[in-house]
């Protein structure tokens, strides 16, 4: 009974509209960053450009081996494969640049068919980073048809026993659930607000408590992988897949829970999941093993630090829930967000991080990690990295004009 009169007491909240319970306006932001971000994103529109003239059809860009000048490309039913559309629509939002809009769309039809795809938990990450900028942009409503059905098909995939969202489908796994799960919700989030369907929101906080109640460690870091029992709803192990050890903290990972109980907050207000979004942020930000220049190593435990590699798309993520976070808290808190966040759209603009334009395959970022222990896309750019790059970069000129 309570839990029924608790979802429908949120989807109140979701129906009026996912307006921050506390929003912070009086933090202050950086008019030579806001340049500088300025700078970046006239680069990075003609940067995407460039991709745009090296993209096949019928596929969608990944990465970039520079070593043999190889642009790496997708299929549709890829995790990754909303991520170019997405940033597409960003910059156009940016710059109005039609040759930007028309790709994005031309594009996005492309993705049409994976809203039928009960096959994935990505269709977070597939559909409504590109199908929801769209929308949010543009106002199709065909779109927003097909982010509903998208998000009727990622519904399939939760198991109400277990209490969270099945991720991949594949043996030795049991039942297995990443992290990066946290980051599909906004999806099931935003069809309830839209449908005033409770259904949707059950699942999204059903699983953000499960996977609150099992990720993390005391200390808030969390584990990449948690294997269930279909039977019993039991954890059966604590794993990694894209981390040094199955105890170490995957800086990604660290990343995605920071951004997925950010989000959380914003759609529900409850004081829970900012709370938990504070902790796993207390937890990167005072870790010793983060680099002074923000840019987290690609496992917080990894074992050849300082060698080891950076992860520039952990930074990215971080540095777009940062400047969320900031302005759901006292100004105090806030300001060391905002500040950490801004060290690292700095540092991220540096020729140590940004390509020159007409260089690395035609990405933004260079030097970003995506699996070491499976030897695949290590040090490489990244099209997710330059999705939340560009991501961060708005969310601070948005935050710059509200002064």
């Amino acid at each position: 009974m309570y839990l029924r009169l608790h979802l429908l007491l949120l989807s109140g909240l979701l129906i009026a509209g996912s307006v921050r319970a506390q929003k912070n306006n009086k933090l202050s932001t950086n008019p030579a960053l806001v340049r500088l971000i300025d700078g970046n994103l006239r680069q990075a529109v003609n940067q995407y450009k460039v991709l745009m003239s090296k993209t096949p059809a019928g596929v969608m860009p990944r990465s970039y081996t520079a070593g043999t000048d190889k642009l790496e490309t997708s299929d549709l039913g890829w995790w990754t494969s909303g991520f170019y559309t997405g940033t597409l629509f960003y910059l156009y939002q940016y710059s109005h640049d039609t040759s930007l809009l028309r790709e994005a769309k031309d594009r996005l039809n492309l993705l049409e068919k994976e809203q039928y795809n009960k096959g994935t938990h990505d269709l977070g990450f597939m559909m409504y980073c590109s199908y929801g900028n769209g929308l949010r942009l543009l106002g199709d409503t065909s779109y927003k048809r097909i982010l509903l059905t998208s998000a009727r098909s990622l519904s399939t995939r939760f198991n109400p026993v277990v209490g969270a969202i099945r991720s991949w489908d594949a043996k030795p796994w049991h039942y297995p659930v990443i992290i990066d799960n946290m980051m599909n919700l906004e999806l099931l989030l935003w069809a309830s607000q839209v449908s005033g369907d409770t259904s949707f929101l059950h699942i999204a906080l059903t699983h953000a408590n499960t996977t609150m109640r099992n990720h993390f460690r005391p200390d808030f870091s969390s584990y990449h992988v948690i294997d269930y029992d279909t039977a019993t709803g039991a954890v059966l192990a604590k794993k990694t897949a894209q981390g040094y050890a199955d105890s170490s903290a995957w800086a990604r990972g660290q990343s995605w829970g920071l951004y997925g109980y950010t989000v959380l907050y914003r759609y529900t207000h409850d004081t829970k999941y900012l709370e938990q979004a504070r902790h796993i942020a207390h937890f990167i930000l005072t870790n010793p093993h983060l680099p002074s220049d923000k840019i987290p190593y690609w496992d917080y435990n990894a074992p050849d630090i300082p060698k080891a590699l950076r992860d520039a798309s952990a930074a990215s993520v971080m540095a777009s829930a940062l400047i969320e976070l900031a302005r759901d808290v006292s100004v105090e808190e806030g300001t060391g967000y905002l500040e950490t966040a801004q060290q690292i759209l700095v540092n991220l603009s540096s020729n140590n991080y940004k390509a020159v334009v007409g260089s690395n395959g035609g990405f933004i970022l260079k030097h970003s990690v995506g699996n070491i222990p499976a030897h695949t896309e290590v040090d490489v750019p990244l099209t997710y990295a330059d999705y939340y790059f560009v991501e961060a970069m708005l969310r601070y000129k948005e935050l710059a004009k509200e002064k």
